[in-house]
């Protein structure tokens, strides 16, 4: 992060620029009781800032005057840092007061939508700080070789849950769509068509599939288990931080790899092959060769082992990826359209389209710790 702000000046920006205003919907809340407000007081015990959720600890006392701790659930540390958060925003022994919801079944969890510590301004779940744009002015725009630089941490436009001027449930809009999408002047169809996603064509095995797919399943949904997806739904999923660095190996091979946030995991792209070797080992990244096409960098890949697309697809041995990043210098985005080909499940190309940004906070391995009641596994 380009610089730290103390709780204080947090929160006085948040008052100062309106971004704190709570919208009544949710995403992603399991099995909390979404439709039962409560109020918890209690004492801040511990911020553990692990994705794919953070967790607020606390200890409070109950109606019946017996104390517990609790956890409520917030954000992935990932968001949290790119919301320009920061962990001195979290002192222990703080009085916490937090509106949000029960868990169903266990009494010391809870869903948080907004809390306040101390004497300090009450912060919404979603609520958004200024941040630093990167500093691209000693940045070189093509390689000594002549490629264009790609090189760096890129995230796709972190989204907040926004209400349409008409009311009802709200939808995960990019920051630069919010004001006209609250005001009414672009639909929730315009922001998708900026970058579509795919509607896949299911043969009648991907069918079966699907139709047996659990996604709150820590069986059949990967990330439930911090654990990837794929290569191309971890890209974007939950605006993740990656990084991509081009680099000549010690044995003189041109490679470009690519980490991605999202579970912390890598793959290398290989742009001195002409094809791939034979007889691969099947893996999660599979193998990736590349070439640029001018400036575009193409990315094949194959080798992949059965796994999920993205749920509830499913993706065989056969699954062949090919991969289109161009760079556009003038807002310094990098724009991937790509297609994916699996005769097993998929009746027609897999095809779709996404945009990151150079980040305004750093790559970092984010620790994968699942807390959420009913995906903790034994």
């Amino acid at each position: 992060m380009k610089h730290q702000l103390t709780m204080r000046s947090l929160f006085s920006a948040i008052l100062a620029l309106g971004l704190a205003a709570h919208v009544q919907a949710h995403h992603g809340t399991g099995l909390f009781d979404v439709d039962t407000d409560i109020e918890y007081v209690g004492t801040l015990v511990e911020m553990e800032l692990v994705n794919p959720h953070s967790y607020m600890f606390f200890s409070t006392t109950d109606a019946q005057g017996v104390e517990r701790t609790m956890r409520c659930e917030m954000r992935a540390a990932m968001l949290i840092r790119r919301s320009g958060w920061t962990t001195e925003m979290f002192v222990p022994g703080s009085r916490v007061v937090i509106q949000g919801h029960p868990h169903r079944t266990d009494p010391n969890a809870c869903y948080l939508e907004s809390f306040t510590l101390g004497e300090q301004a009450e912060i919404d779940r979603d609520a958004q700080f200024t941040l630093e744009g990167p500093d691209t002015s000693n940045r070189r725009m093509r390689l000594a070789s002549g490629e264009p630089n790609i090189s760096g941490d890129w995230a796709v436009e972190q989204a907040v849950l926004t209400a349409p001027p008409e009311g009802g449930r709200g939808a995960m809009i990019p920051k630069s769509m919010i004001a006209d999408f609250a005001a009414g002047r672009i639909t929730l169809a315009d922001v998708r068509s900026a970058n579509p996603s795919p509607r896949p064509q299911y043969t009648e095995a991907a069918r079966a599939f699907a139709d047996s797919f659990e996604m709150w399943s820590v069986e059949d949904n990967p990330r439930l288990s911090c654990k990837p997806t794929s290569i191309l739904y971890d890209w974007t999923f939950d605006w993740p931080v990656n990084q991509i660095t081009q680099t000549t190996t010690p044995e003189g091979e041109k490679v470009i790899d690519i980490y991605y946030g999202l579970y912390n995991f890598n793959r290398r792209i290989h742009m001195d092959m002409d094809s791939h070797p034979e007889n691969l080992q099947p893996g999660y990244a599979g193998h990736s060769i590349g070439h640029w096409e001018g400036d575009t960098l193409v990315v094949d890949t194959i080798g992949f082992e059965p796994g999920v697309l993205a749920p509830p697809t499913p993706s065989s041995e056969q699954l062949h990826i090919i991969e289109h990043f161009t760079l556009n210098t003038a807002d310094m985005s990098l724009r991937r359209e790509y297609e994916a080909f699996d005769p097993v499940y998929l009746a027609g190309p897999y095809q779709g389209a996404d945009t990151v940004f150079l980040s305004d906070t750093p790559f970092l391995l984010e620790g994968c710790k699942e807390m959420t009641p009913e995906f903790i596994q034994d």
